[in-house]
Formats: structure tokens, C-alpha cells, sequence
């Protein structure tokens, strides 16, 4: 169970970051699949192919993202930037400099570079 969801959360998190390189096709299998939560067969039947092409498709869009991010690495980059960032506002925390108001600036700095990602 948990595996399938690491998966389900892998494949979502590529996806937003490369799913725009795949077939629309590939797209809306995603989509349904990952997303609407739907079955390989009530996407077999949305889309007019049989269920073993969905899971073909579904199976050859999972290889794509895997491989755009071998390629790229761009979910590992923010990853890697995500913990630095949670790292130095504990840090900062910890020795009390998010604290102090003369350096509320530095907080909503912190807070502006945290919601892009």
C-alpha cells in the first residue's frame, strides 16, 4: 500500500513537471488514472481502446517521465532545494532569527521563496 502511494505521488510529481511532453493521449490517461482516481477499464471505455492499451499507454508514460527525469533531473533539483530551504528555516528558527522583528523581512523572504515551490 504504501509503495503505491510513493508511486502514485512520484508519478504526479513528475508529471507536473514534464507532463507536457507527453501525447495528449498520454496526458489523459495520466490524468484519469492517477488523478481522477479511475479504473483501467472506465478509462478503456471513456476513451474507445481496449483496457490492455491503456495500460500500455499508461505503462510507456510512466517509462517517459522516468526517463525526461534521468535526462533533466529537475524533481531531484526540487527536492534538493526544498529540503535546503527547510533546513535553513529551522536553522534560522532555532537560533532565534525569525523571531526577532527587525527581521520579519528575512521571514517573508523565506515565506516568498517557499511558495513558488
Amino acid at each position: 500500500m504504501i509503495f503505491l502511494l510513493k508511486k502514485t505521488i512520484k508519478i504526479t510529481m513528475l508529471f507536473d513537471f514534464y507532463g507536457s511532453l507527453l501525447t495528449e493521449k498520454q496526458q489523459q490517461i495520466i490524468k484519469s488514472y492517477f488523478y481522477n482516481d479511475l479504473s483501467l477499464s472506465e478509462i478503456a471505455d471513456n476513451i474507445g481502446i481496449s483496457r490492455q492499451g491503456v495500460y500500455d499507454h499508461l505503462h510507456r508514460s510512466e517509462e517517459s517521465l522516468e526517463d525526461y527525469e534521468a535526462k533533466l533531473g529537475l524533481l531531484e533539483k526540487y527536492n534538493k532545494i526544498r529540503k535546503n530551504i527547510n533546513d535553513l528555516e529551522k536553522m534560522m528558527t532555532a537560533k532565534g532569527i525569525l523571531a526577532v522583528d527587525q527581521n520579519q523581512d528575512l521571514r517573508k523572504k523565506l515565506e516568498s521563496i517557499k511558495s513558488i515551490l
